[in-house]
């Protein structure tokens, strides 16, 4: 047994994808046009929670379900409508409740119905005095949801080189990317316009009025970060309690964006590889020291790019498979022994541990369905930027990405092709979080944070503006709640429960 101890069980792993902006159909708003609640929300009418699987609900028998409707263009309020789907646990101690707490994950395309139920044990501190409410937002899960293929062609798209180093790779990984896009438009042209985080942050405030709440009060995390800045501006008059842990940039462009994670990945996976090297050679096979197990992951990969390794029964563990499972296993520093003995396993030619990391990361079900996450975060990052970038765009920045990071910048680089044959416009109208009015707003950010690099947390700290306060994290993971720091789970818990603000420039190691 390494130091690590065992190794845990897997979790749903929550992914930070790349979008940082807004709707087409939106336009450049005015925060001020679009304050005016939506009229006509009928009240939340909760019942019994049908198709969440008992294994996914942690032992507890009492989440309850229901639906909501929002306009699906928000231009139209009048007009067509779509369902948004809630989960929500009833506060423990009814006589001391706050009222309700939006809870909004990752992704963007990651259900909170899902992770809620696999992760309300997490909340429970939170739990006993507010009603926890998650959501899946538009175009995720069980909310109008976008979908773009079946279930066989997302193993070809997932298993497929994502990093071409030839012409005919090249070409292959166009075509694919364009057809994933027409699969989109054919599937779901209705909602593909109106899925974007201005959207979807609209949609919380008809939340909140469902609810039946005067004001939101909302932890997000991750892709959650964004929503929550993005309703700060729209209603900050509406800003209960709000938190927002992992940040994701606002500011910046998805070039941009994916090479300081590329490069933040790359930092995660040296800080695994120091540990892991110190577990010694029986627990960690590829190197006597760090620099030693990075070069080796690195060659790994390499070496799969040629000759993938069988992963049980008919699936192999490509080069882009273990890419993803190296990347999936960096948000949380639980899953390092597990990257450790997955990694022991491909070195002796098994890759079956590493695909399990990936299937997790790409939404892959055991039964061999996906969830939507892929197609969802693919369409919301396309919404919300209006950049479509071209291969001599990617060809240009690929030394930039290779030397931030020689095991994920390429095929950061190679994704952000994704949009290009998108067949919705998208833009930036959401990009501005600023909301000086609101009420204090928390901030939280990770340094060691793969996902969300921690220079984005005292970025949007400053957007926000006003009475926004940024508590640090001096740790590893994605997030700063969720990795179960006490320091900061007291300091959240201390705001959300009795609205003690964390002094300025307060840190938890």
């Amino acid at each position: 047994m390494s130091r690590w101890g065992p190794v845990p069980a897997m979790t749903a792993i929550i992914t930070c994808g790349l979008s940082a902006f807004a709707l087409t159909a939106c336009g450049n708003e005015d925060a001020r046009a679009v304050r005016p609640a939506v009229t006509g929300v009928a009240a939340a009418r909760w019942g019994p929670c049908a198709g969440l699987p008992p294994s996914q609900r942690g032992g507890r028998t009492d989440f309850q379900c229901a639906t909501v409707q929002a306009p699906l263009d928000y231009a139209r309020p009048a007009g067509e409508r779509i369902d948004l789907a809630l989960v929500r646990l009833k506060a423990a101690d009814t006589a001391h409740r706050i009222g309700s707490l939006l809870l909004g994950f990752g992704g963007p395309g990651a259900s909170g119905l899902q992770t809620f139920a696999q992760s309300a044990a997490d909340y429970a501190a939170l739990g006993a005095r507010y009603d926890l409410v998650a959501f899946d937002p538009r175009g995720v899960g069980r909310s109008a949801p976008v979908s773009c293929a079946s279930d066989a062609d997302m193993d070809r798209i997932t298993a497929a080189d994502a990093t071409p180093d030839t012409g005919a790779e090249e070409h292959a990984y166009r075509a694919s990317l364009a057809a994933f896009a027409q699969g989109c438009a054919d599937r779901s042209g209705t909602v593909l316009p109106f899925v974007g985080t201005a959207n979807a942050a609209r949609d919380m405030d008809v939340v909140r009025t469902a609810l039946g709440e005067t004001r939101l009060d909302y932890f997000g995390i991750s892709h959650g970060t964004r929503l929550g800045g993005g309703y700060a501006h729209r209603f900050p008059e509406r800003v209960g309690r709000a938190v927002l842990d992992g940040a994701v940039g606002t500011g910046t462009g998805p070039m941009d964006l994916a090479l300081q994670r590329a490069a933040a990945f790359q930092r995660a996976l040296g800080r695994f590889a120091d540990a892991c090297a110190k577990t010694g050679a029986a627990a960690c096979p590829l190197g006597a020291d760090g620099t030693a197990v990075a070069q080796g992951v690195h060659d790994l990969l390499d070496r799969l790019d040629a000759a993938p390794l069988p992963a049980g029964g008919d699936r192999a563990l490509t080069q882009s498979l273990a890419t993803t499972g190296v990347g999936a296993a960096l948000y949380s520093e639980d899953l390092w022994p597990y990257l450790a003995q997955a990694l022991a396993a491909a070195a002796r030619g098994d890759g079956r541990d590493l695909l399990v990391l990936a299937d997790a990361q790409n939404g892959r079900q055991d039964t061999g369905r996906y969830t939507n996450l892929i197609a969802a975060d693919t369409a919301v990052t396309c919404a919300d930027a209006p950049q479509r970038y071209s291969v001599d765009d990617v060809r240009e920045q690929l030394p930039r990405f290779r030397a931030a990071s020689p095991v994920f910048g390429p095929s950061m680089a190679w994704g952000l092709l994704a949009c290009s044959d998108w067949k919705v416009p998208g833009d930036d109208a959401g990009q501005d979080v600023s909301a000086p009015d609101a009420a204090p707003i928390v901030v939280v950010g990770n340094t060691g944070d793969p996902a969300a690099p921690y220079a984005w947390a005292p970025a949007l700290t400053r957007e926000i503006g006003g009475k926004a306060t940024l508590l640090t994290l001096n740790g590893e993971g994605h997030g700063a709640y969720d990795t179960g720091n006490a320091c900061v789970q007291k300091a959240v818990n201390a705001y959300l429960l009795d609205g003690a603000v964390p002094a300025r420039g307060a840190s938890c190691s």
